[in-house]
This record gives structure tokens, sequence and C-alpha cells, in this order.
């Protein structure tokens, strides 16, 4: 029996149809809130507990604050979730972000992730961007609850985006540079490149044939721009770029349009993934590095928490 080809993602209106209609949006309140800062993170200052106190005093609402250091952060988070408050705000970075979603899941408490890092992938993804006091405004304001999903990997989740493969091995070369080890991040730099183009991926889009490609991008549908938000699926993009010149081309596609137009790029939406290499798999979920196993499974997770997100038509 001939398998019915996978729908292709569009630019336009057309999408992939929704399993499931999504429930009326609620607007929520709030009577025990609690709050985790890292104030040694991006953008993150000192005085942000008390521009914290200052904001949610304009809204009659008195927050529990934690603003730990840096090696306490998944303990103060853990604290925060077990006090059930109705809704946890979290000031912080990608990380961060990651692993308050995990910890509150779809039962636990509503989320809002602040932009307090370098990338922001989920805050600028629920919130636009913009700097933190205005996004937790504009939540506390016209925020209501939204179940969102993301993908799941050997235990890990993410709720924007996973990129597998060799772009991967630039994340190292990043995060020196932003320690300011210019040495460092050069070594990595060479590293990155001498291992580019070396081992593509094989991979198989639910249960499909398997296919080639130098990496893999799997979008969200609350970060993909070619999945509505509510569509129970993954927007999984092939990188088949084999040279230098092709990366300079991919990267000038980014820049003036949409770079899923690129002709080295193939997107098509499903809900499983499984990938093989020759060699444990470099990965960045939601901006965090990771490595694979040889042979990996990425499944599409329609519920992963619940987040205070504005409507859309309010970014």
């Amino acid at each position: 029996m001939t398998r019915p080809p996978r729908p292709r993602l569009q630019t336009g209106p057309t999408r992939l149809p929704l399993q499931t209609k999504p429930a009326p949006a609620l607007r929520p309140r709030f009577a025990k809130v609690e709050v985790v800062a890292n104030v040694a993170s991006g953008s993150v200052g000192d005085d942000a507990p008390a521009q914290l106190e200052a904001i949610f005093a304009e809204y009659g609402i008195t927050a529990n604050i934690c603003a730990p250091a840096t090696k306490d952060i998944a303990e103060c988070l853990a604290s925060a979730v077990a006090a059930k408050p109705d809704l946890l705000v979290v000031l912080a970075g990608d990380g961060t972000a990651r692993t308050a979603a995990e910890l509150c899941g779809p039962g636990g408490p509503i989320l809002a992730p602040l932009p307090g890092g370098t990338m922001n992938m989920l805050p600028h993804a629920v919130y636009g961007v913009r700097p933190w006091p205005e996004a937790l405004r504009l939540a506390l304001e016209k925020g209501e609850e939204r179940v969102i999903g993301g993908g799941e990997v050997e235990g890990n989740r993410f709720l924007c985006a996973a990129i597998l493969g060799s772009p991967a091995l630039w994340a190292p070369a990043r995060e020196a540079m932003r320690a300011g080890k210019a040495r460092l991040a050069w070594m990595r730099a060479r590293r990155a490149l001498d291992r580019a183009f070396a081992g593509r991926l094989r991979y198989a889009l639910d249960g499909g044939g398997r296919e080639k490609a130098e990496a893999l991008v799997l979008m969200c549908p609350i970060a993909s721009k070619g999945l509505d938000a509510h569509t129970q699926a993954l927007e999984a993009s092939a990188l088949n770029i084999r040279d230098g010149a092709e990366v300079l081309r991919l990267g000038v596609n980014a820049l003036i349009r949409d770079w899923r137009l690129d002709p080295g790029v193939e997107s098509e939406a499903c809900q499983v993934v499984r990938v093989w290499s020759a060699q444990l798999i470099p990965a960045i979920l939601d901006g965090e590095t990771v490595k694979l196993s040889s042979l990996t499974e990425i499944r599409f997770e329609p519920a992963v928490c619940r987040i205070l997100a504005p409507p859309q038509d309010t970014l």
C-alpha cells in the first residue's frame, strides 16, 4: 500500500490541519505568585528584584521573589514549583526557562518566561522582542492561559527549536566568545569548521523513507513561521548545504527573506523524527548544547506546559 505524501509547509495561508480544536483562552487570576530571577544572567541586573516587586505592586500582587546565586537556580526553581503557585515567573536565560517548563508540566503552575538571557527564544516567541518589564506588564494585563506543545528527545524537551548536526558545533565557540575567551573561541570555531560537511545525518519523518541532510532544524508551533500556533506538529527543515558558498547563500537569505525559501532547505510538518549518524549527534535545544545518541528519535508533545501569553494580535 502506497503511503500518502506528507503535507509540505507553506509560507502562505495554507497550514497543516489541526488535530484538535483549541479550547477558549482563559484569563487567570493569581492569588499566589512565585518569581525566580537570575540577576547574573544576560539583561538582568541587581536591581531586578526591586523592579519586579514594584511592578507586581502596580497590579495589587504580592509575589515571593527568589534571586539566588547562579549555582542555586535549579534548587530555587524546584522550591518555587513545589510551593504550588498560580503563576511562576522566570527572569533568566533560555536554559532556565526550559527547565521551568519541564518542572511545571501541563498540570503545574502557569509559566511566564521573561527575557533575561542572551537569545531569549521562548520569551520572544511568547511576548515579542521587548524588555522584560514591558513583557511582564503585557502578561499581567492581557495574558491568557495557553497550553503549548514542544519536542522531546532523550528525556530533554524544547519549546522553540532544536538544531541537529554540524551547525550545533558552533555553540561552544559562541559561549567562549560571550565569556570573553577569544583564543578559546577561535580554537572551537576552527574545530567546528574542520568538522563541517564531514558527516551528514540520515533521517526519516513519520516513518517515511530515509533521507540525508547536513543538519536538521526542528521548530515548535509557538516559534515557527510555517505552522499555525495550534498545529500539533513540528516543522522539520533539512539543510542540504555542501560547502562554504552555500552557507553564505543561506545566511544572506536568512537576512533578507524567509530562510526556509533557500533552495538548500526542505521543510515538512511531522510528529516523529528518527535521526542516524556515524557518531554522537551535536545538538542545540532552545539555545542549550547537548550530545545525542548516534540513533535517536524526536517526538512532538502536544502539552508541555501552560504559559501566560497575550493574544497573538497584540504582539
